[in-house]
């Protein structure tokens, strides 16, 4: 009770102490000060309390000063600096007054000062502690100071901390922000006795360089060695796998594992979620979580109206957006980025031009390269690829090499060799060593029936040593996700696939389907021609997915490239057939095949 007279009469306090002679006990003790410094909720009532310690001659207390210093650098009302000058009055500061110093840097953004700390301490003859070490990797980790994290490494294996478990996990981490996976994995494998922390530490390194199946992978032995109760950033890490990957059953598990051990999702998590569902083609799920969050911030919007956009429902997205603004939350340059996009992808071409003018003129965000690329590319997919290039010319900053591609994948679209042959010249001259771009110009090229440019584009491109990305689909079954090339006769259940093909292109037939042999942009004869195409990998998953899925559930397949037209037409055709809705995820958006029909209207 005495604390909190003091707290609340504090210039009565102050002045009545002033009148005292300083040998007197003024009945307030050492603890109570502590137990007052643990009550204050802001700098003003800290430095009431911090000078009451200095008046009653406390501070020379080790004790004292050190919950002076943890309190004002750990808080978070309280000040570096304050806690900076209190810690230069300490005499002999132990390493807890340097440990509390260099967690109080980190917390306030300032890692660099943090390593200095460390070096003072140094060089003052202060041994480290098993302490220490955790706060400064994590220093480095946010610098991805590499050089100064081995040289710290070095000297953890010196000072005989390198069994410490939090050690451990602390230099996993480390060298997984920094992106040295090999380092990452090393130390986790030389660990006798790997925690909960120690797992999401080595998911989190390969999260960090999007290795997403081995996330998965890692999570599932972490699971077989009893580690059930994984950390909320393990299951966030997995999350992104699932969502990278398209495993919506996986995704589902783990979401069930939250409800079963949280008590409750924060927004970042709820977020998370939803965009899992989304990004795995479920996107009723993921509307009825954003539709259920309480607390909706920018990161929410954005996520729910770029997936909407992705999914082909542009006029949907914009709705939210509209529903956003109503609700006073102000647009930022990151959700324009989703509302131009889902005009777009709905070619929605007034709207777009309505919008982006809206973010100018209305909301005062400055468009940026990618509001310009979706304006671009806006422009080019309904074939307005002459206005498209204009704007790029125009354009307040250099266009980049996204600005380019779009055009030039516009100009394959609808055939225009002259502005195509353009766009390339600008992207090859940016040195993007992107072999995509050279194939795309090949492409055109072929289009036109100019196999002597077919060919010399080829060995350009051979010449920089530059490969092709091979086109693969993934479906996931049971879990476990399976992946096709084109032509792929590596499966173990190949046969059946093939067979399965075959039954699949006779009912066809019924249904009027004939390949477009212009997809194959090779200088061969129509039966190879048909050939190449029968095989594609998006069909092989969708055969597969029939062997293996029940009449009348959905068939999810997610593609590393643009899905070509043939395949388009014939995946329409087969949901008509199979009576299957079919949501196939491309490079650029998500197709839902239902009764014939795609949400991308054919237009992607």
């Amino acid at each position: 009770m005495v604390g909190a007279s003091v707290l609340n009469q504090p210039q009565q306090f102050l002045i009545s102490q002033e009148k005292k002679s300083p040998d007197i006990d003024f009945n307030l003790k050492e603890h109570e000060c502590i137990s007052l410094l643990k009550t204050c909720k802001n700098m003003k009532e800290f430095k009431q309390v911090h000078c009451q310690i200095l008046k009653l001659g406390f501070f020379w207390s080790s004790f004292c000063a050190s919950n002076l210093v943890s309190t004002c650098a750990l808080s978070e009302w309280g000040s570096m600096d304050y806690a900076c000058s209190i810690f230069e009055q300490i005499d002999d500061p132990s390493s807890f007054e340097f440990n509390t110093m260099i967690r109080g840097y980190i917390k306030d953004f300032n890692s660099k000062e943090a390593i200095f700390t460390y070096i003072d301490m140094l060089e003052i003859g202060v041994e480290p502690d098993d302490f220490t070490y955790p706060a400064l990797l994590k220093a480095c980790a946010l610098l991805s100071a590499v050089n100064e994290g081995k040289q710290i490494h070095g000297q953890i294996i010196k000072m005989g901390f390198v069994e410490d478990v939090f050690v451990q996990n602390s230099l996993i981490n480390m060298y997984g922000k920094c992106g040295l996976l090999r380092h990452s994995c090393a130390v986790f494998e030389q660990m006798d006795f790997k925690t909960v922390a120690s797992w999401s530490a080595i998911i989190g390194a390969h999260a960090n360089l999007g290795m997403w199946a081995d996330c998965i992978r890692l999570f599932s032995n972490m699971s077989q060695e009893g580690c059930w109760r994984a950390e909320e950033s393990t299951l966030v890490s997995v999350l992104s796998a699932c969502t990278h990957l398209g495993c919506l059953d996986l995704g589902k598990c783990t979401h069930g594992y939250l409800l079963r051990n949280l008590s409750g999702f924060n927004v970042a998590v709820e977020t998370c979620l939803m965009d899992m569902y989304i990004r795995c083609g479920s996107l009723d799920k993921g509307m009825s979580l954003f539709q259920e969050m309480v607390g909706k911030n920018h990161k929410s919007y954005s996520v729910i109206i770029s997936g909407l956009a992705t999914h082909g429902y542009g006029e949907k997205a914009l709705t939210i957006f509209e529903q956003m603004l109503e609700e006073g939350l102000k647009p930022d340059d990151v959700i324009y980025v989703g509302v131009l996009s889902a005009c777009g992808n709905g070619g929605l071409v007034e709207k777009g031009m309505k919008y982006f003018n809206r973010m100018r003129l209305e909301h005062r965000i400055e468009p940026t390269i990618q509001h310009y690329g979706c304006i671009v590319d806006l422009m080019g997919r309904v074939g307005m690829v002459y206005e498209a290039f204009e704007l790029i010319k125009k354009m307040p900053m250099d266009p980049n090499d996204v600005i380019w591609r779009s055009l030039l994948s516009s100009c394959k679209v609808h055939q225009n060799v002259e502005l195509g042959e353009i766009a390339a010249e600008n992207l090859f001259k940016l040195n993007t060593q992107n072999g995509g771009d050279y194939i795309m110009l090949s492409n055109i090229y072929a289009q036109a029936q100019r196999w002597d440019d077919v060919s010399l584009t080829r060995v350009k491109m051979a010449n920089k040593g530059l490969g092709q990305v091979v086109g693969s689909s993934l479906v996931e079954i049971k879990r476990k996700v399976h992946k096709f090339i084109s032509n792929d006769k590596s499966h173990s259940e190949f046969l059946e696939i093939y067979e399965m093909l075959h039954q699949m292109e006779w009912q066809l037939k019924f249904e009027g389907y004939s390949p477009d042999t212009s997809q194959v942009l090779l200088d061969v004869d129509e039966e190879e021609k048909r050939e190449r195409l029968s095989a594609h990998s998006q069909k092989l998953a969708i055969a597969f997915s029939l062997i293996h899925t029940c009449e009348g559930s959905p068939i999810r397949i997610v593609r590393n490239v643009r899905m070509c037209s043939d395949c388009h037409t014939y995946t329409k055709l087969i949901s008509v057939i199979y009576q299957r809705e079919i949501i196939v995820r491309d490079r650029n958006i998500f197709h839902h095949f239902r009764d014939g029909i795609c949400t991308c209207k054919d237009y992607w």
